[in-house]
């Protein structure tokens, strides 16, 4: 199967920010940075793994060079959906990604190995070593939230707003729903700055006055570990 291949390089900051905070921020940007065409877009991540979680438990040590998979949806898919299989990695702060253009029941043929999972051949090939090298990956949790995406006019600055992060680690299926247990208190949002070379100054004179201050933060690694703690209370009751 042929489709859309991204192949992306940049930094990405993290920023968890209250409702007041957000309020403050995107009247702040105004004159910056425009809303893309999309608006708020529900999106849907399902994240593959081994039995033993052992991309996640990587990622949650910080190592310098870190790497997950995952399959992208806009909003609730079905079979004939386009969705979107990327390979994201993080060396030294700089991530690294693939992405392809594909459909459920041909990630699925891909998994089983019975099919490529595009025509590109360079973007085929690091994907099918990224599953051979870990073997048995399948679907082991499901991250959706509701994204307002920006971008700077004239320039290669791109920054998100995700509002209400929720994750599920049953019904492991992009087609079923979009709902989910929060990862964050009500009205907390996150923020990501995604940029190419330095942060402009007005940026960061926004964020200092806004007192946003960035911060380390997974989704997947954050419903990881909020289930391994839900885990020990169940058994510890």
């Amino acid at each position: 199967m042929s489709g859309p291949i991204v192949v992306m390089q940049r930094y990405e900051l993290k920023y968890i920010v209250t409702a007041q905070q957000r309020a403050f921020f995107e009247r702040e940007l105004e004159g910056h940075m425009r809303v893309d065409q999309y608006g708020e877009t529900p999106i849907a991540s399902l994240y593959y793994d081994t039995p033993d979680f052992r991309l996640i438990r990587t990622s949650i040590e910080k190592p310098a060079f870190k790497e997950k998979l995952r399959l992208r949806s806009y909003g609730p898919a079905d079979d004939t959906s386009p969705v979107f299989l990327e390979m994201k990695r993080k060396a030294y702060g700089f991530v690294y990604k693939r992405r392809v253009q594909t459909t459920i029941p041909q990630v699925k043929r891909f998994f089983d190995g019975d099919a490529d999972i595009c025509a590109e051949g360079q973007i085929n090939t690091e994907l099918t070593y990224f599953r051979d090298l870990y073997k048995d990956l399948a679907p082991a949790c499901m991250v959706i939230y509701d994204r307002t995406a920006y971008f700077e006019p004239g320039g290669d600055l791109r920054l998100t707003m995700d509002r209400d992060p929720r994750y599920r680690m049953e019904d492991l299926d992009l087609r079923i729903s979009m709902d989910g247990t929060p990862l964050l208190d009500e009205g907390c949002s996150i923020l990501e700055i995604k940029v190419q070379q330095a942060m402009p100054l007005w940026l960061t004179d926004i964020l200092s006055r806004g007192r946003i201050y960035k911060t380390g933060f997974s989704k997947y690694g954050e419903a990881y570990k909020a289930q391994v703690m839900s885990r020990k209370d169940r058994f510890y009751v």
